[in-house]
Order: structure tokens, then sequence, then C-alpha cells
């Protein structure tokens, strides 16, 4: 038997064993890259044309603008889907820039958010919003036209979907490997 000082037990200093450290899986980081590089190009190319056709879909189905208001609707739509785009890469980047542990929102949270700007639009040409489902409704209120897509496949790029869910998977199992570096 023997008695072994230490700092912490005394409350002189630092636990000197606590700088352990865990070394994220290469392997996994770069699953984990890829399926972010793979989401915003994939946000980047479909998201301006997206949004520009879900806005005339509703300015189409409401059908009550004259033919002048109805093309600078349109082309507002489109300039909007460039802006928006460049908004939501934006924060996809910060979010990609932080640590897997840090990241509190998802990519696809971040690119729901699309909807606000067209529908502050259609809202200013007094467009009503549309029926939509309970659920929808209730997870998101203020999407009064329906315009937030509902999964990155919505887009027509159906590598979307799985670049997302392998992005998920890698920042789960990095996760985990940092809680339980033993396994």
């Amino acid at each position: 038997m023997a008695v072994v000082h230490d700092a912490l037990e005394h409350r002189q200093g630092d636990d000197p064993h606590e700088t352990i450290m865990v070394v994220d899986d290469p392997a996994l980081l770069e699953r984990l890259y890829s399926a972010q590089d793979r989401i915003i190009a994939g946000v980047e190319t479909h998201l301006p044309g997206w949004i520009a056709t879900e806005a005339t879909r509703i300015l189409d189905a409401w059908g009550r603008l004259d033919p002048m208001d109805y093309r600078v609707a349109i082309t507002s739509a489109q300039d909007l889907g460039r802006s928006v785009t460049v908004r939501v890469v934006g924060e996809l980047h910060t979010l990609f820039a932080l640590d897997v542990g840090d990241q509190r929102a998802t990519p696809v949270q971040i690119v729901r958010s699309a909807y606000r700007e067209p529908t502050d639009l259609l809202a200013a040409l007094g467009i009503p919003g549309v029926v939509r489902d309970a659920f929808d409704e209730r997870v998101e209120p203020a999407d009064i036209y329906g315009l937030s897509p509902q999964s990155l496949a919505d887009f027509g790029d159906f590598e979307l979907g799985p670049a997302l869910a392998v992005w998920g998977i890698a920042k789960s199992r990095l996760l985990r490997a940092r809680l339980n570096p033993a396994e």
C-alpha cells in the first residue's frame, strides 16, 4: 500500500491526470468533411432555383396578380433565391466551422429557414397563406405558404439526403467516441 499525493485531492491545483486527450478518428472526420462539402455544394446549386420555383408555384396558384406585378414578383423571387442562398450557405459554413460537440443545429434546420424571405415577399404582395398540415403548422407556424423544404432531397438532388445521413452518422460516431474512448 502506498499513499498517492494528488494536487486535486488536496485542492492545491489542477489535476495532472485530467490531460488525457481523445484524438478524433481521421476516417470519420474525412466522411464528415466530405458530407459537409456535398451539402454546401448542393445547397449552392439548387436553393436559388428552388426558392424561385416555390414562390412561382404560390403566385400561380393564387393567380390574382396583374401581369406586370407578376413579372416583378417573379424577378424578385429569383433575386431572393440568390440572396437567401448566400445567407443559408454562410450559416452552413458557420455551423460546420464549429467543433461537432459545439454544433447546436443541423444543416436541415438551417436550410429550412430559407422560407423566411420569400414568405415576406409573398405577404407583401397580399397573397393569403395556404392550407397546411396541422403538424407543419405546429413545427413552423411562420411558414404560412409551406415553402420550407422537408428534406434536402426536396431540391431534386437525391444525393443530398444520403449526404445528410453520412454527416449525422459521422458526427454521432465522433461524439460517441469522445464520450467512450475505450470502445
